[in-house]
């Protein structure tokens, strides 16, 4: 994939987020920012900015000398991680529920119906895209930015590993059957259902996708 658009640094950011969930970046590789730069071709600035950001995220760490690898997470670390985002998104959306989403059903509504269709089509990368976007538009609705980089910190931190299997079983469309399960409860104004909604989404993330990555090997610096 080659960076063409402006905001390099967040494209960077983009590509080697999907990277990471998709496995792709695994922990135990090293990755320099003039190699993945060279893959990506663009100049090495922005993706050194890009990885320094994941860095500060906690997503990444820096190898002396050598260059970047991905922070590897245990089992505890996932169940951390899952246990805020209980704390955070579902009563989140036990709120908007009850505050309503009248004016923003439509673009909330747009990125459900994209992770269906990828889903369906079985597009892991579509679908992963049309994930973030669909949770973080929702939280975005409560007004409060920090809620939202803290959770979309979350959600990056939590690697997503054999995706590609899940698609295969249909796991995915089961998680945009939640998504449009969800949107109609907060259309609907029911807080309880959509926290509840929620819940239960959030166990299926924890529990059928994801799982400390395998180490890739001797540790080694790719591009």
């Amino acid at each position: 994939m080659k960076l063409t658009r402006p905001s390099l640094k967040d494209q960077a950011l983009a590509v080697i987020r999907q990277g990471m969930v998709s496995g792709e970046i695994r922990p135990g590789e090293i990755h320099s920012a003039a190699g993945m730069a060279a893959r990506l071709g663009t100049s090495n600035g922005p993706v050194r900015e890009a990885m320094l950001t994941l860095v500060e995220q906690g997503i990444m760490q820096v190898v002396p000398n050598v260059g970047f690898q991905v922070t590897r997470l245990t089992e505890d670390d996932l169940d951390e991680i899952h246990e805020l985002r209980l704390m955070l998104e579902v009563p989140a959306m036990r709120r908007l529920g009850e505050e309503g989403i009248a004016g923003r059903e439509a673009e909330v509504r747009r990125h459900a119906e994209e992770s269906a269709a990828a889903a369906a089509a079985k597009d892991v990368a579509r679908f992963l895209s049309a994930d973030r976007e669909f949770h973080l538009s929702l939280l975005e609705l409560l007004g409060n930015g920090r809620l939202v980089k803290f959770v979309a910190t979350l959600r990056d931190q939590t690697r997503l590993y054999g995706l590609h299997n899940l698609a295969e079983e249909g796991q995915l469309e089961c998680s945009a059957a939640e998504h449009a399960d969800l949107l109609d409860a907060l259309v609907a104004g029911d807080g309880e259902r959509a926290a509840r909604v929620m819940s239960t989404h959030l166990g299926h993330v924890r529990g059928d996708w994801a799982s400390p990555l395998p180490e890739a090997g001797p540790a080694s610096a790719t591009g």
